[in-house]
């Protein structure tokens, strides 16, 4: 099988632009997230687990940033001329430093990020018992993910072998780990939108909180669409051995970013809002500490 789209080197300015593009938004929700947390609020009513979470994803989001940044620069300038190949031999080499290091910040982020969908989960449903299956797919996400980076710095994918990328060991490990986190991700927020749905049902009768729960239910759906569909297009490129994987590695990570700020500000709004108290929503306001 070989590799199909756009050239290497095409593909890292692209994700480059594109990534530059969706961390701008990343910093803004991130600005807004902790806005909302800590306007008018004492800084020992603010809540830690959440700045730490949001500070977390905006560093990581950073370093990746600029490890892209000096990656194109790399590639495209500095060794541009000296490196066998030029630059599309250069960005196809996928055991570079900052290539193997921007793969170690995605699956940081990946953790983290599934890591708050299944605590969320646990809180809301306050049973250890859902969240079995959720972990061992975390923890799934983790081994794989380790052992996908271990595989990169490993592997020395010039133009000759890059056509077997895709389909050796490698391709089987980034498929394993991208499954994982899919399913990890619907299935926890599964658990998570049907508990909510539930403790909805039952204060639907009480007016001071009707109404009040569905916006957050729908901005948890409207967040896992957006980073499972971030997902699949990478599952399709790597099925079709296509390019674009490269791109959408990139963009993945300020698109969990935006994800779990989406949350984040939904549900600050909600607490700031004075009409917004019952036993249900407590919980709901819990599950993102």
């Amino acid at each position: 099988m070989s590799t199909t789209g756009i050239a290497q080197d095409t593909a890292a300015l692209m994700s480059s632009v594109l990534g530059g593009i969706l961390y701008g938004f990343s910093v803004l929700m991130f600005i807004g997230t902790i806005w909302t947390f800590t306007y008018k609020r004492r800084i020992r009513d603010v809540r830690r687990p959440i700045a730490v979470i949001a500070t977390l994803m905006f560093l990581l989001s950073t370093v990746h940033m600029v490890v892209c940044i000096i990656h194109v620069e790399d590639g495209l300038v500095k060794y541009r001329d000296s490196f066998p190949g030029g630059p599309v031999a250069f960005f196809t080499d996928v055991s570079q430093p900052t290539f193997v290091a921007n793969n170690v910040i995605y699956t940081l982020q990946t953790l983290l990020g599934d890591g708050v969908v299944i605590y969320r989960c646990y809180v809301v449903w306050q049973s250890g018992w859902v969240i079995i299956l959720p972990c061992m797919m975390w923890c799934g996400v983790a081994v794989f993910g380790v052992c996908s980076v271990y595989s990169f710095s490993q592997t020395s994918a010039t133009i000759s072998n890059v056509e077997t990328l895709f389909t050796n060991k490698t391709g089987h490990l980034i498929a394993t780990f991208l499954a994982f986190t899919l399913a990890t991700n619907v299935l926890s927020t599964g658990l998570l939108a049907c508990r909510i749905w539930m403790i909805e049902r039952k204060i639907s009768t009480v007016r001071a909180t009707k109404g009040k729960i569905i916006p957050i239910l729908r901005v948890l759906i409207d967040a896992a669409i957006l980073y499972s569909a971030a997902l699949c297009s990478s599952i399709i490129c790597l099925a079709l051995s296509n390019g674009g994987l490269y791109v959408m590695g990139d963009l993945i990570i300020p698109t969990i970013s935006i994800a779990f700020y989406m949350v984040f500000i939904r549900i600050a709004l909600n607490q700031n809002n004075q009409d917004y108290a019952s036993a249900g929503t407590t919980e709901i306001e819990r599950s993102t500490d």
